[in-house]
């Protein structure tokens, strides 16, 4: 017969392995809201951008890079620290087109996350 403890202990296991990663993925950074919106098209030539994150942020260690209509990019100044999670910038001089708004942020938990925001500045 086999001792029910030995056949616990796996699954017990399994459990905790599946809640610390589902602990861990949840700490990574990602964007709850952005200013301009995914696929969004905004009034040029001057956009402001704002990114929320669900939480806390290294500024220091962010980025936010706008990649034009002609495939160049270049990087934006980020602006002052009003929260803690929170990216904020302004792009300015932009021509119509479509744009692709780069994030990059170390969150808290230690790791690097990025994504792409495209959107569209009009006529």
């Amino acid at each position: 017969m086999t001792c029910p403890k030995r056949r616990l202990a796996p699954f017990v296991c399994a459990c905790l392995v599946v809640a610390l990663g589902a602990a861990s993925a949840a700490a990574h950074a990602i964007v709850m809201a952005s200013k301009p919106a995914v696929d969004a098209t905004v009034a040029g030539p001057n956009v402001p951008i704002e990114l929320r994150f669900n939480s806390r942020i290294d500024r220091a260690r962010s980025r936010l890079t706008l990649v034009g209509p002609d495939g160049s990019a270049s990087t934006l100044a980020l602006g002052g620290g009003a929260s803690p999670d929170l990216l904020t910038s302004r792009a300015t001089g932009l021509a119509p087109g479509a744009y692709r708004l780069r994030w990059q942020v170390l969150s808290i938990d230690g790791h690097i996350t990025r994504g792409d925001i495209p959107f569209t500045v009009g006529h």
